[in-house]
């Protein structure tokens, strides 16, 4: 961590150069920050009702799903020109959800509801019970980080019921850790969080890499990669249901995410703010957009430059000088590492959490609902300045624009995302690698 992380960690209360207690001019921050993000959420909460039109979208694919007609022909759908993105088999899932049309009527409150609850949700790392102000932070973020919480009240996305079932998953996944290296902890809890996970990415497919971050968890190898093979099978249940249950309405469901259904709109096609849409946008830049290998390299040249590459660095700088005395591989020493810091680990995995859904190839405006809640989980644990720096950033700038009349979408959100991100890093080695004991030593 930061040297300023590993003064917070010792105990020392940080201060600005006045002298003013970091306690004091933080607590007074986040009351600022609390009445800015109040006021935005008033405003969102009085926005023209004509808005939200994912959630008709969806409640009228359910209805024309239930009146025996194919949902992902826009033409079968009521008073919508938008296509239905969801796997077949969420028709069942939404279908209660839609029933009467009380969801279409009042989302704005009933997503508010949601994203309290996920905000309460939010595991500490290695905390089991929260204090006021960690749970002040949280709250915040999921409300006014990247401006998320905005897009989905205004589009009526049901990105707020993934948002909860991430954050029920992070609690499950993210319990404090047991002595002896998790050894006698109750697997039952990960495997209920790997699977709402897991759930949770076949909404959208394109997160699926999120589950990887799995493997930094401080578990024993063999329980990681169940783990993730648990999340893996949740991943594609929904699919092997839909193609099963649904064979004729998958079939349906891939015209339209292809673009293949004449006269239509298509979500592959629409614009957003992913490091994909970014390397397609440079490439036509000098004419090449039509080629999809070059259009590739430069999406995973900006993945590696911008997000993997400075994780992955950070990580092997945190683990050190802490390394075995016996000849272990890179791998073997991340897993001795991961389960010898558990605090470390699980916030490592959220960071990893952050980064994969970051590279993601399609990333909505709503989608940054998501990415706030991974960073409430990060940020109430920062030494006070760093926490002030990521606050203004993801929060305090988004929220004054957004207030101000300016509208704030896309890149602009990306590049809050990232900067937070690149904040987030670890920077030293872990503070308490010179005194752990390393394998092999006595």
């Amino acid at each position: 961590m930061t040297d300023i992380t590993a003064s917070a960690e010792g105990g020392k209360p940080m201060a600005f150069a006045t002298g003013v207690p970091a306690s004091n001019w933080m607590t007074r921050f986040i009351l600022a920050l609390a009445v800015l993000v109040a006021t935005l959420v008033a405003i969102d909460m009085g926005m023209d009702g004509t808005f939200g039109w994912d959630a008709r979208v969806n409640c009228a694919a359910v209805d024309a799903h239930v009146q025996g007609l194919d949902p992902y022909f826009v033409r079968n759908l009521k008073d919508t020109k938008l296509s239905y993105p969801y796997l077949p088999v969420t028709l069942d899932a939404f279908r209660p959800i839609c029933a009467g049309g009380f969801l279409v009527a009042h989302h704005k409150p009933i997503f508010l509801l949601l994203t309290l609850i996920s905000a309460l949700l939010l595991p500490g790392l290695g905390k089991s019970r929260p204090g006021a102000r960690d749970v002040a932070l949280r709250v915040l973020c999921a409300f006014g980080g990247f401006l998320g919480f905005e897009w989905i009240v205004a589009t009526g996305n049901f990105a707020a019921l993934s948002g909860l079932l991430t954050a029920a998953s992070l609690a499950l996944l993210l319990r404090p850790a047991r002595p002896v290296h998790g050894a006698g902890a109750s697997l039952a809890p990960q495997l209920a969080g790997a699977a709402l996970l897991g759930l949770v990415t076949s909404f959208k497919l394109v997160f699926f890499p999120v589950l990887a971050a799995l493997y930094f968890l401080p578990q024993p190898r063999a329980r990681k990669l169940v783990l993730i093979a648990v999340a893996s099978g949740m991943f594609a249940l929904p699919i092997l249901a839909s193609l099963a249950v649904y064979p004729d309405l998958f079939k349906s469901w891939l015209s339209a995410i292809f673009g293949q259904i004449p006269g239509q709109h298509s979500p592959g096609n629409e614009v957003n703010p992913s490091l994909l849409f970014l390397a397609l946008t440079l490439a036509d830049s000098v004419g090449l957009a039509g080629s999809k290998p070059v259009v590739a390299m430069i999406y995973g040249l900006f993945a590696l430059a911008l997000v993997l590459a400075p994780l992955a660095i950070s990580v092997w700088r945190m683990i050190g000088a802490w390394r075995p005395a016996r000849k272990a591989s890179p791998l073997r020493v991340l897993d001795d590492w991961l389960a010898s810091h558990p605090g470390h680990a699980m916030r490592i995995t959220v960071l990893a959490m952050y980064a994969l859904y970051l590279c993601a190839p399609r990333l909505k405006e709503y989608a940054f609902f998501e990415v706030a809640l991974y960073a409430a989980v990060l940020v109430v644990d920062l030494p006070a300045v760093l926490m002030a720096a990521v606050l203004g950033i993801a929060v305090a700038i988004p929220t004054l624009a957004s207030v101000s009349g300016i509208f704030v979408s896309g890149f602009g959100q990306l590049t809050f995302a990232l900067i937070c991100f690149w904040l987030l890093l670890p920077r030293e080695p872990s503070s308490d690698a010179a005194s752990s004991v390393k394998p092999g030593q006595t």
